[in-house]
């Protein structure tokens, strides 16, 4: 279906505190686990990606008379998005062009947005604590125990004191209130920003979307998060390990 479909016009990208927005249906069909599947011109839900979690809430027509679809999961694909669910009012002979509204759930946006910076966060901790030779890769930034994971060794003995210092530089960093901004640039643009140098995954010419903390060098991010680190409340650094030339930083944010 995604190769009949033009991109979805990603309106998070535009404004990450926006949770509602309209819509034109493109496309509605039975997808093979059963769900049924929307695709649209624009969407405000996040799709699974970048280590955060897919957002949730509703899809309905304009006039909520016709249909309410409840989005469980949003996926992308070349550029596609696809949201799944379910009907939860039957939606008969459903045709493209039908103008839609988009709610998605303000809490668990707002518990992703948290987790995610809460990552970036850590990230330009490192070289403050002594850990700059530590160069991020993987992240998982869902409820269920949000890690980061780094290229990079450290010492089994210094574990434990570095997991002290990275959550109280954290913490430090999160009462001083810094302001997290979100932007499109030119490549050479964002790789200033991003400390002189872009990740190869990078295509050289294109836009990135870099997010930045502070005056703290930004890195590549399709993600939601935060307006302030302040947001996070708190960080507590629970467990850290190293592995095969891997280190992998566990942890949690306050409530």
């Amino acid at each position: 279906m995604d190769q009949q479909q033009p991109p979805t016009t990603l309106l998070y990208h535009q404004d990450m505190f926006n949770l509602q927005s309209t819509a034109t249906l493109l496309s509605s069909f039975l997808g093979d686990d059963g769900r049924h599947v929307l695709i649209l011109d624009s969407t405000v839900f996040h799709p699974q990606g970048g280590g955060q979690p897919s957002d949730t809430g509703f899809i309905a027509d304009v006039s909520s008379s016709r249909f309410n679809f409840i989005v469980q999961d949003v996926r992308s694909r070349n550029g596609v998005v696809y949201h799944y669910g379910v009907f939860e009012k039957p939606a008969e002979d459903l045709e493209g062009g039908v103008q839609v509204v988009l709610s998605v759930d303000e809490s668990k946006r707002k518990l992703y947005s948290r987790l995610h910076s809460a990552g970036h966060l850590l990230d330009v901790c490192l070289p403050k604590v002594g850990l700059s030779h530590l160069k991020p890769g993987k992240a998982y930034h869902f409820p269920d125990g949000p890690w980061v994971e780094y290229e990079g060794k450290v010492p089994q003995a210094e574990l434990q004191s570095k997991m002290q210092e990275l959550e109280l530089e954290a913490n430090n960093l999160i009462s001083r209130g810094i302001k997290v901004s979100v932007a499109v640039y030119p490549y050479e643009e964002a790789s200033l920003l991003c400390g002189g140098a872009l990740p190869e995954y990078i295509p050289k010419g294109s836009t990135p979307r870099i997010v930045k903390l502070g005056d703290f060098p930004g890195c590549p991010c399709g993600g939601t998060h935060v307006s302030n680190i302040s947001d996070l409340v708190n960080v507590k650094v629970t467990q850290m390990k190293t592995k095969k030339g891997v280190t992998k930083v566990y942890y949690t944010i306050g409530s």
